[in-house]
């Protein structure tokens, strides 16, 4: 095992509280009575400088297009997240779920879109093959663990949406010619298990 894959074990299951800071917070969440629950899969790739897989939406979907997801979606009857967020990487990014080794649930996300979101997080080998679904996938790629989870490298911006001004976590991973912008939701959960792992420490 790597050191770094020993340090995310060792402080996870440590549990550092990790409530997101009210500013990452949609104000549209306080307007919502009941949350769908949804799953997504954190997969770190064990190897010298862990990675995070990451895949970007296909323009063509309805719901979030173009943008940088971790694989996952919603529950099914009777499913935990951990069930969901592995059925889910298998899928879109063809993961076979014997191929990973989870180690828990971080904390849950709840999005202006009406989803709470269970990130799951497990590590997977780093000679794993990755089979993307065309359908709902248009391309994936691999980030350091280390660029991402890095305060430093997450920027604070802001938007105004439908007459309310937002504020967001962005991530920049520039990777042979092309920048890879993480921001949103999977800004916000990357964010989020940075402090829950006292990654600043």
């Amino acid at each position: 095992m790597s050191a770094l894959y020993d340090l995310v074990v060792r402080r996870f299951e440590a549990g550092h509280a990790a409530a997101p800071p009210e500013m990452w917070i949609d104000p549209r969440i306080h307007e919502i009575d009941a949350f769908k629950p949804a799953a997504v899969l954190i997969a770190m790739t064990e190897r010298e400088r862990p990675g995070m897989l990451l895949l970007h939406r296909p323009s063509s979907m309805r719901a979030h297009p173009g943008q940088i997801a971790f694989p996952g979606g919603r529950l099914d009857a009777g499913e935990t997240a951990v069930e969901a967020a592995l059925r889910e990487a298998n899928e879109e990014l063809g993961i076979d779920p014997d191929d990973v080794r989870v180690i828990g649930t971080s904390d849950r996300y709840r999005t202006g879109s009406g989803y709470e979101i269970t990130p799951v997080l497990g590590i997977v080998p780093s000679d794993i093959e990755i089979h993307p679904n065309p359908a709902e996938v248009a391309q994936w790629f691999e980030a350091p663990v280390d660029y991402v989870l890095d305060p430093l490298n997450q920027q604070t911006r802001t938007i105004d949406y439908e007459g309310r001004r937002h504020s967001f976590v962005e991530i920049i991973w520039p990777e042979r010619g092309q920048n890879h912008v993480i921001w949103g939701v999977t800004g916000a959960i990357i964010h989020n298990l940075s402090r829950r792992l006292n990654w600043h420490d």
